[in-house]
């Protein structure tokens, strides 16, 4: 009996061994990717405010809450951030007044969302837009911890008469900073939480739409255009791609006319399937609408 109990307790100390060294040099990469990537304590400039002041309808108020990506990182004018590129898409979109409050900060997690819903105030948002998981990713939040999270959170901004969208968290697989293994594992936690968002979301009553990369191949092939100086988070240019899939999904969700504005993703076929073969799905293509249907859910690519 010896021999097979020296056996094991060499595997044992070998595999943790192993385990040690693989964490080792994943937590070695991490480090290098920071020195990489960089931080800047620069913030941009607010874009809180009225947008299409000359349209005669009343406004639309619209909240946007979540992290980084949210806020635009990197950006130096105020009309180069993703707050005031929706206030002007969506007064364009509705022809009407849209006014923006922006309660995103820099570096968010998941639950950090009730302190932002909080920071509201008396708002009283029609329309709330949400951009929140990569720093639950790179942080090493539990999915499930995130996702219910963020479930309450829409719930609670459901229940108080909001329209809700939530762009899930983006490919960080896209990030070339990044080096190997760890962007492999930064890519398959990202993805998998994208698609636990949109389960999420769904069920509290919101929409969600995958950004994926974003745009995709679009991201990965124009990556010097896409991404800023610091090559993590986007340009101005990735910020408007960004915001050009989430900007149809709030008009619809705003004017409840899906089948006027939308169309089928997946061979013309308008019909529904469960909320996980929706996330699954959606997670294929960035862009893609999953929203409720009854019982079920339906994908959609906005026009």
């Amino acid at each position: 009996m010896r021999i097979p109990r020296k056996i094991a307790s060499q595997a044992a100390i070998g595999g943790a061994a192993a385990v040690t060294g693989y964490y080792g040099v994943i937590f070695s990469e991490l480090m290098v990717a920071k020195r990489a990537i960089g931080i800047t304590e620069a913030r941009p400039p607010r874009a809180d405010g009225l947008y299409g002041e000359e349209l005669p309808r009343e406004p639309v108020r619209c909240l946007v809450l979540g992290d980084s990506a949210a806020v635009g990182y990197g950006m130096a004018r105020a009309d180069a951030t993703p707050p005031a590129m929706l206030g002007i898409g969506l007064a364009h979109v509705l022809d009407a007044q849209v006014e923006i409050r922006s309660e995103a900060v820099v570096g968010a997690q998941t639950h950090d969302l009730r302190d932002q819903i909080e920071a509201a105030g008396d708002f009283d948002p029609d329309l709330v837009v949400i951009v929140i998981g990569t720093n639950d990713v790179t942080h090493r939040v539990p999915a499930y911890q995130s996702t219910r999270l963020l479930g309450s959170a829409v719930k609670k901004l459901v229940d108080g008469g909001a329209q809700v969208v939530v762009g899930t968290c983006p490919d960080l697989g896209t990030v070339r900073p990044l080096p190997q293994p760890l962007r492999w594992i930064a890519r398959r936690k990202s993805r998998s939480l994208a698609r636990k968002q949109t389960v999420a979301t769904v069920r509290a009553g919101g929409r969600a739409v995958s950004l994926g990369s974003l745009l995709g191949v679009l991201f990965t092939e124009k990556y010097d255009v896409m991404f800023g100086e610091d090559r993590f988070h986007p340009s101005e240019t990735g910020y408007a791609n960004m915001v050009s899939v989430l900007v149809p999904s709030l008009a619809a969700a705003w004017r409840e006319r899906d089948r006027d504005f939308a169309v089928a993703h997946f061979g013309g076929n308008p019909g529904t399937m469960s909320l996980t073969d929706a996330a699954e799905k959606a997670a294929l293509r960035e862009g893609t609408e999953v929203t409720r249907d009854g019982r079920w859910a339906r994908i959609l690519r906005r026009r």
